[in-house]
């Protein structure tokens, strides 16, 4: 089983499904991150406003946001090494990376966050 890292972008809180404009796509990433938790994989997710040193401690998290700065979250890393920038991925795409098929999403930034375009309350 393989160990995937979502590092996410500041949020209200620990999934972004908060505050009075959800981005409709962070209940569906939460319901996936589930999923693969229930098919063995390890899964762990860190937010850079509540969890910032999880940011500082992983060398590649950290140089991505030292030159790209939060842009370039959410990153997803399966067992270290980033799969997905800027983006969340799908539940078909996380099959897809963690078969093989596929090595990396990025995507434009979707822009959000927790609270819509508004930002974090």
């Amino acid at each position: 089983m393989k160990t995937i890292r979502v590092y996410d972008k500041p949020m209200c809180c620990s999934t972004g499904v908060c505050g009075p404009e959800v981005d409709p796509v962070l209940p569906r990433f939460a319901a996936d991150l589930e999923w693969l938790a229930s098919q063995g994989h390890s899964v762990e997710r860190y937010n850079l406003a509540q969890q910032p040193q999880a940011f500082i401690d992983n060398t590649l998290v950290h140089q991505s946001l030292s030159t790209e700065g939060t842009d370039s979250l959410p990153l997803i890393l399966i067992d270290g090494d980033i799969v997905s920038r800027r983006t969340y991925p799908t539940r078909e795409e996380f099959l897809d990376l963690l078969q093989g098929k596929r090595k990396t999403i990025l995507q434009i930034d979707q822009g959000g966050g927790c609270c819509g375009s508004t930002g974090c309350c």
